[in-house]
């Protein structure tokens, strides 16, 4: 399994990442591990917007789609 080295971290940055692994119950590997996996399972809005655009579908503009949800909110 791959491993990730940060050098140059400012001594009160480690201090907290330090402090928020203790109050987890984690060490500052597991915890560090843990923030790393969420980050990177979260997809950025550039990934949203490309896999959006990658989708085939729908044709009404803006316009027309706004004027659809007022209408069926109306309804409710």
């Amino acid at each position: 399994m791959p491993s990730v080295q940060i050098k140059g971290v400012p001594d009160e940055v480690h201090a907290v990442l330090r402090r928020r692994a203790a109050a987890s119950h984690q060490s500052l590997q597991e915890y560090l591990l843990a923030r790393l996996i969420a980050e990177a399972t979260r997809p950025t809005v550039d990934e949203v917007l490309a896999r959006v655009d990658g989708r085939s579908g729908g044709s009404l503009d803006p316009a027309e789609a706004a004027d659809a949800i007022r209408l069926d909110r109306d309804r409710r």
